[in-house]
Order: structure tokens, then sequence, then C-alpha cells
């Protein structure tokens, strides 16, 4: 019910109201909300030409300088490992990252950078009742929380926005635009993102994408159906489909990968003359376009009969071809052979995929209600309302992935792209690795989720990452052990491919290192003796190291192995891609031996030395010893 406002009118408001009745285009938004564009007031009210702002074709928003401000500004937060809720943590080359989906893109710039094959996002859908992220790093910080006051202990920096909000689009826009901007720079140059999105904000997102990655590099709208029956209480039309708009990061270096032909294409392909070329079909042989010399008879060698496109039309092919099809018994003249001329479609000469439409049935890819039953399938209890279903992602991952691409989605919700990932990985044999990143948004107290122990919307993703991995393996054993059985004992050995269903979690924190790293000229000398080390007391080695893999530009993904070198734990990642110990007493004879690895970088604790000397002296022993070792300290 609505309820009665216990105040007096606002008649400014009311005046914005009635003149949008008549000039809707006169409306805008600024950063107090809802106002009137007077100069193009002016201009509805006036036959000649009113003189105004430069017209320009862009689109604006209150806070557009602010999104690219808020894109550009780095970030000293870190990424912390937790192995306590990652499976096969070193071994996996998945990823999960619980934390703002802004700060982490920013932290994976540079290991990522040009690295990511696909991007799949299902961002808010600004209906008024999603949350949106409000990133505003210009106020105080208390004054930030205590106006917003939506803080929880994971810095979760989420509003709804309501259609009553004067920066009903604006928000959004803001919220979206930097995190599409950062998305674009770890895209590889023959990458492409989908986004999906439905009527409310499609127009304004093909515009920020148009600026973001250049209206030449729009390849397709997506129609998808989500839904079948109609729901007689829509006030309108029913709500059956949503968009997926798709970008490459460069369509002249995009290259589609044709879908699979399936059964019910070739099912048409049942003729078969025995003459060695396989099977085939029939075809029209005209067309409708007219072309002049493509007017000519065809004789019906079996009766002499000649045939004539009818008027207006003409053959598809010229005399001089359809002589050679002739030769070649390539055209068809009926059960009787005393028919018009057809010509013959070999199946073996049709190309190997099929070029996908841009109208995605129910039938073909899935619909909600699907997605809501595999979930609902893997937890024995409902837990999403509206999950993507994983033969749509697996569709999108068909048309631009290959086997070891990379998988990035920075709205994960129920991780239903990672569940595509591997599944797609056990049918083809592939060894795509996933990217989730989820804000822990708080589930609902009242709902069957949170009932059953899941607080959060990462808590149900990893574990649903879980059930499905677990699941994929078993059915992929089974279906090993089918092929085993046709197979001898030295081939059977070549089955056992277990796809990679384990991924590594890591939780978006504050820096590792304490505020006198980042800004000693803001303490005096006695603030800074109070720091025994730069490094905050409560992180561990791990911790450290995620830090520098970023910081350097090594993903996470690589493989660490433990090393023991002179007692000292020494972290070996990718080979001798980084070599990094974090322990006390580094000496001379230390670096003379982790020198005989010769890795490509080498990373201690400013204060892990001896003393002044050794540091210096294990900085001129690396440069004798191993040339192409770069050090660095922390």
């Amino acid at each position: 019910m609505d309820k009665l406002l216990l105040q007096s009118p606002n008649l400014v408001s009311q005046n914005i109201q009635n003149i949008a009745a008549l000039f809707p285009n006169c409306i805008t938004e600024t950063a107090n909300g809802k106002a009137i564009d007077f100069d193009l007031l002016k201009q509805e009210l006036n036959t000649d030409m009113v003189d105004g702002l430069k017209e320009r074709y862009r689109l604006e928003w209150a806070g557009k300088r602010e999104a690219i401000v808020t894109a550009n500004l780095p970030t000293t937060k870190t990424l912390r490992p937790i192995k306590a809720d990652s499976v096969n943590f070193d071994t996996t080359q998945n990823l999960y990252i619980e934390g703002d989906n802004l700060e982490v893109l920013k932290l994976l710039q540079e290991s990522y950078l040009g690295k990511v094959k696909m991007i799949d996002i299902d961002p808010p859908y600004n209906t008024g009742k999603d949350f949106v992220y409000k990133d505003n790093f210009t106020q105080d910080k208390a004054e930030y929380e205590q106006e917003n006051a939506i803080k929880d202990e994971y810095n979760q920096r989420l509003i709804t926005n309501p259609e009553t909000s004067g920066r009903y689009h604006s928000d959004w826009l803001t919220m979206m635009y930097p995190r599409l901007k950062l998305a674009r720079n770890l895209l590889s140059d023959d990458g492409v993102i989908f986004i999906h999105i439905d009527d409310n904000e499609v127009h304004n997102l093909r515009k920020i994408c148009d600026e973001i990655f250049g209206e030449g590099n729009f390849v397709a709208n997506i129609i998808w159906q989500k839904k079948y029956a109609p729901q007689n209480d829509a006030k309108w039309f029913t709500d059956s489909h949503d968009h997926i708009i798709l970008y490459a990061k460069s369509k002249l270096n995009w290259d589609i990968i044709p879908l699979p032909r399936t059964e019910k294409q070739n099912k048409y392909y049942i003729n078969d003359d025995n003459d060695g070329k396989g099977i085939w079909r029939t075809d029209n042989i005209l067309v409708k376009s007219f072309t002049e010399n493509r007017v000519f008879p065809i004789k019906n060698p079996n009766n002499g009969k000649e045939y004539l496109p009818p008027k207006g039309r003409c053959w598809r092919y010229s005399q001089d071809t359809i002589t050679r099809m002739l030769d070649e018994n390539r055209l068809y003249f009926g059960k009787d052979g005393n028919g018009a001329p057809q010509v013959k479609r070999y199946l073996n000469e049709v190309k190997d995929g099929v070029t996908p439409l841009t109208l995605w049935l129910r039938e073909d890819v899935g619909d909600n209600q699907e997605g809501k039953n595999e979930l609902t399938d893997l937890f024995e209890i409902p837990t999403f309302d509206t999950p993507k279903v994983v033969r749509l992602i697996k569709r999108m991952l068909q048309l631009s992935s290959k086997e070891n691409d990379i998988i990035l989605d920075f709205f994960s919700g129920s991780a239903t792209t990672a569940h595509a990932v591997m599944q797609l990985n056990a049918e083809d044999g592939g060894n795509r690795k996933f990217i989730m990143v989820q804000v822990p948004e708080a589930t609902d107290e009242k709902s069957e989720a949170f009932k059953a122990g899941y607080k959060n919307i990462c808590e149900i993703g990893k574990e649903r990452i879980r059930r499905a991995g677990k699941k994929i393996n078993n059915e992929q054993l089974i279906i090993d052990t089918e092929k085993s059985k046709e197979l001898n004992f030295d081939e059977q050995q070549t089955t056992n491919n277990k796809i990679d269903t384990g991924f590594k979690v890591y939780r978006l924190d504050s820096s590792n290192m304490q505020d006198v790293y980042y800004k000693p000229q803001d303490y005096t000398q006695q603030n800074i003796d109070l720091f025994a080390s730069n490094i905050k007391p409560d992180r561990t080695p791990e911790d450290l190291l995620a830090q520098v893999m970023l910081s350097w530009g090594l993903p996470l993904h690589y493989y660490v192995e433990v090393l023991t070198i002179q007692g000292k734990q020494v972290f070996k990642v990718e080979q001798d891609s980084l070599f990094a110990c974090f322990d006390n007493g580094i000496d001379e004879a230390f670096a003379k031996e982790i020198a005989t690895h010769h890795p490509l970088r080498i990373v201690f604790k400013d204060d892990s030395f001896t003393n002044d000397t050794a540091k210096e002296n294990v900085k001129q022993l690396l440069k004798q010893l191993s040339a192409n070792t770069e050090m660095k300290v922390i």
C-alpha cells in the first residue's frame, strides 16, 4: 500500500512533471536529480535557431567524468589466498575472487593485460530493485560511510537504485563505465565480451560500449528467449527475452568459431547415388535477383525437355557451370527423371560449422527455468531465482574460445560461467581456465539458501563449482570406463584425462603493507619507530606472494612450488619466473645457492637481510652469478 506523504507538495517537481508530459526530450539528469534542459526547451518554443551549447553526438550523464576518474585511480588493495575454501589450490588454474569487481579489475590489470579471450558478464539490470555499486573515492571515508551506512565486514558498496531516483540511469552508467573500461584492457586482441541486459538499459549500454570498444567493433545484439509461458498479469507484454550484446576488442582480429552441425540440420541429406560422392539433398536452382545472361534453357537429359526460369527470375549459375554440373550428374530432375532441374547439395561439401543466428531459442540454449532447475538439482533447494543456464554460456564459449583460453566473469553470481567452462572442457577435451569475481552480497535471511547456511552469494557460487565439478568428473569417469572396455591396456592410460574442476579462492583486502610503506612523508621519526616492520603483523608469506605476483604482472594461476634453500622457505613460481623468500637472515651464502637456479625475478622483504652490508652483497652476487635476475624488495 502506498504511504501517505506527510509533507507539503513539491511544486518544482510537479512543474517538471508537467513539462515532461509535453516535452519529454527536455528532461535531463543532474547531480541533484531530474531537471529541465532549458536550452532544448527554448528551442522547442522557438521557430528560429536558438544559440546554445555546441551540438555533438555523444552520451552524457551526471557522473561521467567521475566514472572516468574512478577507472584511472590506482588501488593499494590486494588479494589474499583462502586455501580453506579452495579446491586443489596447489594444482588448479582456475580462480574465484571475492570482492568489489572494480578493485579486482584494477588488481588484474598487470597480470592479465591482453590475456583474456572471452568475458561474459550478467550485470545488474537496473530494474529499480537491483543493487548497484556506488563508487565514490573523493569523499572522506567517515563521511562516505555515514552517508551510505551500507558497509559490512566485506566493505561492500551496494545500494538499491529505485526508479524514483533522480539519477536512475546516471548511477547505473557511472557504475558500469569504469568496469567496462578496465575489462577492455584485459581482452586479448582477438577477444570478445558478451554482456547480458534487458530493455531498461540496452540502449545506454550500446552507447557506452560504442565509446569504450569502438562502434566498429560491435558484433551483434543477440536476442535470448529466456521464458516461454505468457504472464497474464503483465500490464502490456510478457517480457520473454533478454539481450546479449557482443563486442570484440578488434573485430578484424576476431574469427568466430562456427557452431557444430546438428542431426536436425543433417537429416535432409538422405539421397545417395552410390557413386562415391556421398549423401545429398536437393536445393533450388532459381534466384530472385535477375541477370539476363543467366536466362537460358536447361535440357533434361532423360527426356530432352527444355526448362526456362519463370518470368523475372534466372538460374543461380552461369551456362558454363550448368553444363559442367550436367556432365558431373549434379542436377536432379525428380524421382522419375522427368521433373524441373534442382541442384544436389552434398553433405561432405558443406562447411564444417554453422554461422549462428542472432535469435537464440530456448530449445537450443535453455531458458531461465532450466537454469533454475540446474541449480536446484545441485543444491536440492532453490538458491537463485533467475540464474543463467549452462547451455546458454556454453554456446558463447563455443563461438569464441578454444582449448587453453582464459574466461572472465566479474559479475559471477551463481557461477554458471565456471560450470559451463568445466562442462565444455569435459565435452571437447579443452583446458579453458576461468576467473570468477563476485562481491559477497548478503543473501535474504528469509531465503532457503540463507537457512541452509549460505550467508552470501560467494558461498553459493563456490559450492556450486564444487558440486558441479564433482558431478562432471563422475560423469567423465563413466564415459572413460566405457571407452576403456574397447581399448587395450596401453590405450587405456590415455583415456584418464581428469578435468580441472578445482579453483583457487582469493579475497579482496587492504594492502599487506603498513600505511608508512605508501606515505612515509606523513610520519615523523617517532611514528615510524612504532612500526617494527612495514608489513602488517597478520599477513602470511602466501599473502605477500599474491601481492608480489599481481604487482609484477604474473598471473595468479601460475604453478607455485615451495622449496627449502639454506633452511629458508622459497616460493618458486612457474619454473624460474619468480623466486620469493620472505624469511629473515638473508645473507651471501643464501644468495650464492639461489643464484644457481637463475631465476628471472627474485624478491625479499626489505628487512630480511642480516644487515645493510649483506643486502648490498646479495645484490652484487646476484648480478655476478645470475646476470639476468631482477631483484626487488618489499
